[in-house]
């Protein structure tokens, strides 16, 4: 019996031996190039045109982000307990595993009937000019949602994957958004998506354990449009593309799902493999090349499918809104602490008034001021002109404020308070000319900022400004009016869609010894100007929002 017993053990660590070999040697096949098993005499001229073209590809790729090293996964999806892991919680860039994302967020367009499989899907110039691999659509050319995800899947077309993300959120960036909050509210919390496709960017990142998650999610949730992930290859305009996963139709019971490569991040393989009742999900990222990634792949799933539950036991992956929400307002944070220190960093540099304080043009507190020196009076034999001292008043600023009698001169009169003649500042407000003034708040009121002295002072966009309440953003200050001019029109023609009632005017203020000029766009509800802010800032604006 002991006899028996350790014969028949060694026959099956045989058999698995043998079934393991056989595995391997197919995927050496399946990944070997056509043209290596045309025949002997084209080995050598073949092989040379195959490390040409490899050369070629590495230059034409730059490495974008760090490449950290192997990482992976192997979880048993009826259970939910994880088989096996190395490095599965470390940082690493999905590459074009990123897509499984996309589509997830397609299919819910598809489910909740936004769109159907015979829907068209625009191309953009930004999605036509993405980097291979791709479709090669043209700009303004069509394809149908049922193709895309075809397209995606086996091609692994960056193009599409960009029409995808436009045609459903407008926009790549705000789809990127759409695809973080997703992940994190699926628990995949270590994820951040900066495009859809996976094209090489530093902020894009993931972990295996995070694409364990979605592997099994996508499949809990879409059990019907999940199939697309086993789609061999795909014929379109006369062309047959096919399937990146080599080990599909290899490995047994494979159903998917996606592969990855960027210099950055090497060769990533998410797979899905069930068999004889067992369902195992499994990671594998940083391969150093497809033949290794596809080895590793093929030996953990046959050393830890057996190892899984063959009953279902483990709850649907869902989603949890809170943590989205959670992850969103950390996101926000952080961006809105970057972009305070990045205008602060502006206006030092370039002397601009991007990150000044909000203030109302009415009923605002005056604020204190302390004249240290008197301006001149005007000479009769001196042609008046704007004052070069510092002026007294601030009417961009302070308004509702009351002056203070200034002291009685040696006379006990009080002539040089009443009697003095007015100066014109450099802001295009007025003071008064007294030699001895004692003042501690002074203001201006709107109606005094649109008099007669003020208007000859002030060029048109300055007398146009809205008096009404409402909200106004700033796009810059600048030493010039004209400039400042020019930065309205630009902002004005770049942006399309503009808010038609937003008035453009500029706004003269004085920041000690500098003369600034506001360029601003006033008239405009609340909501109406933090979008076009956004927009503006999307264009490469500086801009902030301010109550009129």
């Amino acid at each position: 019996m002991l006899r028996s017993s350790s014969s028949d053990r060694l026959s099956r660590s045989r058999s698995l031996a043998a079934s393991f070999a056989t595995v391997l040697t197919l995927i050496a096949i399946s990944v070997a190039p056509a043209e290596a098993r045309r025949g002997h005499h084209h080995h050598r001229g073949d092989s040379a045109k195959r490390a040409t073209a490899a050369r070629s590809q590495a230059a034409s790729d730059p490495i974008v982000g760090e490449h950290r090293g192997f990482s992976a996964i192997v979880v048993d999806a009826n259970s939910g307990r994880t088989l096996y892991s190395r490095s599965e919680h470390e940082l690493r860039h999905p590459a074009s595993v990123t897509k499984v994302m996309t589509l997830y967020l397609l299919f819910e367009q598809i489910e909740r009937g936004r769109l159907r499989l015979d829907s068209p899907l625009m191309i953009s110039q930004h999605a036509a000019a993405q980097a291979p691999s791709k479709l090669g659509l043209r700009p303004g050319q069509t394809i149908s949602v049922d193709n895309a995800i075809k397209a995606v899947v086996t091609k692994s077309a960056n193009d599409i994957a960009c029409a995808i993300a436009e045609n459903v959120a407008g926009d790549e960036h705000t789809f990127a958004q759409m695809m973080t909050r997703k992940a994190h509210s699926l628990g995949m919390r270590n994820t951040n998506y900066e495009n859809a496709s996976g094209l090489p960017d530093p902020n894009q990142v993931t972990t295996a354990y995070d694409l364990a998650i979605l592997g099994r999610a996508i499949q809990d949730r879409f059990p019907r449009y999940y199939r697309y992930f086993s789609t061999p290859s795909f014929a379109y305009n006369g062309a047959l593309h096919r399937n990146h996963n080599h080990l599909l139709g290899q490995v047994e019971g494979m159903d998917g799902i996606k592969t990855g490569y960027t210099r950055a991040s090497g060769f990533n393989l998410l797979t899905s493999v069930r068999r004889r009742g067992r369902h195992i999900v499994a990671v594998v990222m940083g391969g150093k090349t497809g033949y290794a990634r596809d080895r590793a792949m093929a030996g953990l799933i046959e050393e830890h499918i057996d190892g899984g539950s063959s009953v279902r036991t483990a709850e649907a992956i869902t989603e949890d809104p809170r943590a989205a929400q959670a992850q969103q307002r950390l996101a926000e944070e952080r961006a809105q602490r970057a972009e305070r220190a990045a205008e602060r960093a502006r206006a030092v540099a370039e002397r601009m008034a991007y990150a000044e304080p909000q203030e109302s043009l009415v009923d605002q507190t005056p604020e204190p001021f302390v004249r240290r020196q008197p301006p001149p009076v005007p000479s009769a034999d001196i042609p008046q002109r704007e004052s070069v001292e510092t002026p007294a008043v601030r009417p961009a600023y302070v308004s509702g404020g009351q002056n203070r009698p200034a002291s009685k001169s040696a006379s006990g009169n009080d002539k040089g308070r009443r009697g003095a003649t007015p100066v014109s500042a450099r802001d295009g407000s007025t003071t008064v000319g007294a030699r001895k003034l004692d003042v501690t708040t002074v203001s201006t009121t709107p109606s005094a900022i649109r008099g007669a002295t003020a208007k000859s002072q002030l060029g048109k966009a300055d007398v146009g400004r809205p008096s009404r309440a409402g909200w106004m953003i700033q796009i810059g200050a600048t030493d010039d009016r004209e400039k400042a001019n020019q930065l309205l029109s630009r902002a004005r023609s770049q942006l399309q869609g503009f808010p038609p009632t937003a008035t453009a005017f500029t706004e003269k203020v004085q920041k000690g010894s500098e003369t600034l000029y506001r360029a601003r766009f006033a008239g405009l509800e609340e909501n109406t100007a933090q979008s076009a802010c956004a927009a503006l800032k999307r264009s490469g604006f500086a801009c902030f929002t301010t109550k009129n």
